[in-house]
This record gives C-alpha cells, structure tokens and sequence, in this order.
C-alpha cells in the first residue's frame, strides 16, 4: 500500500509517497517565493502554491514507474488565507501569509473594544494578525474582486490545504479539516463548527468557508487531468504542519513537547482537554480522528531559523550553513544579542510592533559574534516557550522532540539543549510533517502505522549559570525590542 504525502510549506513544497512499513519510494521538492510588498506584509502567489504542487506530485508519479498509490495525505503551512472565484478557480489576489501583520491596526481596535475575551473562550486564541479572521476582513475590504464574488456567491476562502483540495479534485470538495479550522479564530473548538458570533466580530461571513470535518476523513477523490495522478485516489487525511509533526513524532498523550524549526517555530504539546493558556500560548485542536478530538497548547514564533537566512544575507556570507561555521568560530557571543522581531514577536511575547535589534555591540565586535547571537536568539524563543507551555501545564517538562531542517543543525540543537537546560532529541527523519499526514491516511485506511522517529540526543553541556546569564540579557533585549 502507497500513500503520497503532500507537505506544502512556506520555504518548500515537498511530496513523498511511503508504504506501510515506512520505506520512502519517492520524494521531491519546489521552492517557494515570498513576497513583501510593504514592510510587515508576507504575500505568496496562490497559483504558484498549486503549481509547485502539481509539479511534485508529477514528479513522484514518474519516479513511481507506473505502481498505483492507494492515497493521499496533505500537511500545510498554517493561517494562510487563499481566496478564488469558485466558477473559474482563478485566485483573488495572493495568498496572505501566516506572517503578514498588515491587520495588526485592526486587531488592535478589535482588542481595545473588549472582543478578546470572547475570541479567546471559543478558539483559544488570542486576537492577532497571525490568523486568518482578520485577513479575510481586509480582503473583503481591499480586494474589490474578493468583494463581488461574494455578493454573487461565488467566494471561497479558505487555508491552503482547503486551495489544494479543491484543485485536486477541480473544485468538487470544498473542506479543510479541524486542526486548520482551529487556527482561523472562525471556528469554535468545543462545538466543533464555524461562529456567527465570531464572524460578526470581524466582519467576515461564514458562507465562503469550507466544511470542517475531522483529520482522517475520506476529503475527495483526485479528478482526472487535475495532475499527472489518475481519477479516484482518495484524499484520506489533511492537517495543518505543526500538526502531523506532532503525530509523525508519535506523541499521543499528554508531556511531550515537540518544535518544528521552520520559517517560524511551532512548539505543541497534548493537553488532556480544552485549556486556556494565560502564559501568552495557543489553545488549539491538534487532530480530530476516530477516536475523537486532541487538543494542545501550542507557542508559534514567527521568525525562527528564518533569522539565519536574513543575518546571512546582510552579513553578505551567503547562506545559514556558512553562519552557522561562522558562529562557531567564537566561544560566545561576546555580549550581542540579537532579537529577530522580523515581523513582531509571537508566543509567549506578543507584540506586533516589536521590531528586530541587535544590541551589545562594541569596537570587539566581530561578524562571528553576530552569527552566534543569531542561534542564540533562535534556541531563546524556543526557550521562551517551552518555559511558558510548562507554566500552563503546572508540571515540569522533562525535555524536546524536534523537527524542520534547521533541527539537523547540530550546533544549534546543543545551543538549545545549553539554553533551555534539557535533553533535545533531534529526528533523524526529515520529513516529520509529511509522514504524520501519512501516519493518519494510513490509519485512515485501517493500517495502524507510525514513522521510525529515530533520534539523535543532546544533554545541557553548558553551566547552569551562564545559561541563566545569557537568558537575562536576552529578556532585558527582548524588552527593549518591544518598547
């Protein structure tokens, strides 16, 4: 039994197909374009999300030499908004990314007129740009296209798992699945359907969303001429990325934590019902399956190894893999620090118009120290989390699974267990996203498997002390950023 997996990210759009007992037959990657248009706007072109799509779909199926896959499995990046002309399928404008803050005005008037409490109790989360609800106000309120096709009912608006379905099956299913849903802020987590009272709150209508159904549903079947894919493979699980990581790692009950280092970070944990976080977190639906609905807290920091690329592009070195040697020339960081508040702060901080500073510099400091505050930054917001996520669970956290690519950084991976002063294990397997997506297609089909999440460990070398050193000028950086 084949399943392809589709794990549509904001740096990557990837495809594997796997077999039950975990052997990777074929896999491909496109890489994805950002745009930004105006300073805290993150665009991406919806065509090209699809485009990237199809084309590694093609080209696993012709890797595969004719075998036949029993189905398909979708992960995605999160709090994209997508929006098209359900007749013609034709995007209306790009696609608003997770990133973007260009609604951050918004959700602040929406917070100063009382509405948080209200948003937070039904969705567990915090009103903030991140999320789709506020953007898909501003759409309706700047894309005149986006306004028509919904006074003629033509409106579809949904998260990209919901855009990839619909092309997958040329526009016969129209659906996303809980875990997505729950990161709108339209959808109430407890009844498990889409809010009026939500949608009153931010101007948006419900009518244009897509059915919420649980993780491991039979979504649709792939149309003919859709890909290079013949008709009628089921689709048979989606889940936000974040998500399927979690699944992937085989986290199932609640104390475990897992980060995903992407663009941005995610870090999750179970939680044994709906919970409230008041440490800055996300309360959330990890998957709804069979056996019901997971929920989770979850900390989501906007730029995370992100914050390497960029330091590597203005030092002018090249790449994070030429930072990283870079950073590892120097014992410290000689006093820098450097706050990558890139696109504002997320968990635990919150803070929209926070802007990235590099502090502490003097005529000693050398690009080297510049390069090892940039790692040091990206383990501190793992660090700020993980630190919040225990406060609301009220029970130590015994250490961190990890995924994304810069997890296979090992120098980071010890500057993160040195930080945080816990074991790190580090999956060995890329893909995380991708085969927990498949992990839940499988079960879906009625195979119970899981991915080999073998592991490499990193045990706190670093003295306590000069951790607890590092992470108090980091607070003091991060207040300053946020002044």
């Amino acid at each position: 039994m084949l399943v392809l997996a589709i794990d549509q990210g904001t740096t990557n759009t990837k495809a594997l197909v796997v077999d039950e007992s975990g052997h990777i037959h074929a896999q491909a990657s496109a890489p994805s374009t950002t745009d930004y248009p105006h300073p805290g706007w993150a665009e991406q072109s919806s065509i090209a999300i699809w485009d990237n799509t199809r084309s590694v779909i093609d080209a696993v199926a012709a890797q595969l030499k004719g075998r036949s896959i029993d189905a398909i499995a979708i992960s995605n990046q999160r709090e994209t908004i997508v929006a098209w002309d359900a007749e013609t399928g034709k995007p209306a404008g790009p696609a608003i990314l997770w990133q973007c803050s260009r609604t951050a005005p918004e959700c602040a008037a929406l917070i100063a007129a009382g509405h948080n409490a209200a948003v937070e109790a039904a969705t567990g989360l915090g009103i903030n740009p991140m999320f789709p609800a506020s953007k898909l106000a501003w759409m309706l309120k700047h894309r005149p296209e986006a306004l028509r096709l919904l006074d003629q009912g033509r409106l579809r608006t949904g998260t990209v798992d919901s855009w990839l379905l619909w092309n997958l099956t040329s526009g016969a299913t129209f659906a996303t699945d809980h875990s997505n849903a729950s990161r709108t802020q339209l959808f109430d987590t407890e009844l498990l359907h889409w809010s009026d009272e939500l949608a009153e709150i931010f101007g948006t209508p419900t009518s244009c969303l897509p059915t919420p159904r649980p993780s491991d549903s039979r979504f649709g079947e792939t149309a003919r001429d859709a890909t290079s894919l013949p008709p009628g493979i089921p689709i048979m699980a989606m889940m936000g990325d974040s998500h399927a990581a979690l699944y992937g790692h085989g986290v199932h009950k609640p104390g475990t934590v897992k980060a995903t280092y992407g663009t941005g970070s995610s870090l999750m944990t179970l939680t044994p019902q709906r919970v409230t976080s008041s440490h800055g977190l996300s309360g959330t639906i990890a998957w709804t399956d069979k056996s019901g609905t997971a929920y989770a807290l979850e900390g989501n920091i906007l730029v995370s190894a992100q914050a390497a690329a960029f330091i590597a592009g203005l030092l002018g070195i090249g790449d994070a893999g030429k930072l990283s040697a870079l950073a590892q020339t120097v014992e410290t960081a000689g006093g820098v620090t450097f706050v990558p508040a890139l696109s504002g702060l997320g968990a635990p901080h919150w803070n929209d118009h926070a802007t990235g500073t590099v502090s502490g510099m003097t005529h000693g400091t050398k690009p080297a120290h510049v390069a090892r505050a940039t790692f040091e930054a990206i383990a501190l917001q793992i660090s700020d989390v993980f630190e919040a996520m225990q406060s609301d669970v009220g029970e130590r956290l015994a250490g961190l699974r990890t995924d994304g690519g810069a997890s296979s950084n090992a120098f980071l991976m010890q500057l993160q267990s040195d930080l945080l002063q816990r074991p790190v294990e580090s999956a060995v397997v890329e893909e995380v996203s991708a085969l927990g997506a498949a992990a839940m297609a499988f079960r879906a089909l009625g195979q119970e498997w899981l991915p080999d999440m073998r592991s490499k460990r990193y045990e706190p070398r670093m003295v306590p002390d000069s951790a607890k050193t590092i992470r108090a000028v980091w607070r003091d950086a991060v207040r300053r950023a946020c002044s």
